[in-house]
């Protein structure tokens, strides 16, 4: 892991590192079961150099306490991307591309039995039925390494949940802490089998 950090400090794959303040590589415990991949890093992460820090990442936090796991412990944190695209936009095609061996490369030091998918990049980057909307996808559970047993769990992303205040049954808070939720028993689950 030391040098896959040293490689990406120093990586210029693609035009994002002429803009960035710090590479945005991970966060949380690389013995993890589960691995939460997002879409790139937001301003509070470029700043820090860490994953999930801002407005989202608090609210984050919060159901994913509510969900009883616990993100230095449970948890390892990473991005579709490594750098900050600027104005906080979508990650085109090709800087995912050009960051995508770098996040294989950490699927496969983390070896986690769940990965969640935060939000439509990060889902679009590793299920490709170009009709399936998040909200759609949230909730089901879909296969990335079958002879590994890795799951991929879609859930929205928390600053799209910044937007939505309501927590009662069948809305985007309920059904994120649901999912989450899910994720937990899954992991249970897989630990059982193996």
């Amino acid at each position: 892991m030391d040098n896959l950090k040293e490689q990406l400090k120093n990586c210029t794959k693609c035009p994002l590192h002429l803009t960035r303040n710090n590479v945005v590589i991970s966060d949380g415990s690389i013995n993890a079961d589960i691995m939460l991949i997002g879409e790139a890093p937001g301003a509070d992460e470029d700043k820090t150099g860490i994953p999930f820090v801002g407005r989202a990442g608090k609210l984050l936090n919060e159901f994913l306490a509510k969900a009883g796991i616990k993100r230095e412990n449970d948890l390892y944190i990473a991005n579709t991307v490594k750098c900050r695209p600027p104005g906080n936009r979508k990650p085109t095609k090709e800087e995912k591309i050009a960051c995508g061996d770098n996040l294989k490369k950490q699927i496969n030091m983390v070896k986690p039995k769940v990965i969640i998918l935060c939000g439509a990049t990060a889902m679009e980057s590793f299920i490709f039925d170009k009709k399936l909307t998040i909200s759609k996808a949230r909730g089901q559970v879909f296969n990335y390494d079958e002879d590994k047993n890795i799951k991929l769990v879609p859930i929205f992303h928390p600053s799209y949940l910044l937007r939505q205040h309501s927590n009662a049954e069948g809305s985007p808070r309920d059904l994120m802490l649901k999912d989450l939720k899910m994720v937990k028993e899954l992991v249970n689950s897989c630990k059982k089998t193996t």
